[in-house]
Formats: C-alpha cells, structure tokens, sequence
C-alpha cells in the first residue's frame, strides 16, 4: 500500500477509489459493504425500480459486482447505524 489516497468531497468516485483500495490492500476477500443511503453509494429510491428506474446500476454498484462484493444498504432513517 505505498499510495496515499486524499478525498475532498464524498463522490462517487472517492467512495470507489476508497473501496478499490480496501480491496487491494486487504488479504482477505471483501464480500460485503453496508453503506448508507447516500448518493454516492446508490441512486436515489426513485430510481431504483418502476418506471423511473435507471437501466443500469451506480457506479459503485458497478465495482462491487464486478469485484463480487455484495453491495448491502442500511434501512432509511437509521441514523444510530451508521453515526
């Protein structure tokens, strides 16, 4: 792990980049992130399914199926999960 890594705003890409680096520098295989609702993590609930659904996963989503990881949200309103 000889790259440090700097984010200066919650976006998509430094939640990916993040995770990209826990998966590198960890021995063991990620199989599962909880995260909460934010969006840099998952598309807003009315985008997830019906007929607003977008037709294809987030970006994080993207890398955690790619990657295999189980991508997993806390329930809304819950804020004692995730601080």
């Amino acid at each position: 792990m000889g790259q440090v890594l700097h984010w200066s705003a919650a976006t998509t890409e430094a939640a990916v980049a993040f995770l990209a680096a826990i998966v590198e520098a960890v021995p063991n295989r990620v199989h599962t992130v909880l995260t909460d609702n934010g969006i840099q993590f998952a598309d807003l609930p009315k985008n997830r399914q019906g007929p607003t659904a977008l037709p294809w996963p987030s970006l994080f989503d993207r890398f955690c199926l790619l990657h295999g990881i189980e991508h997993r949200l806390i329930k809304p309103s819950h804020p004692w999960i995730s601080g």
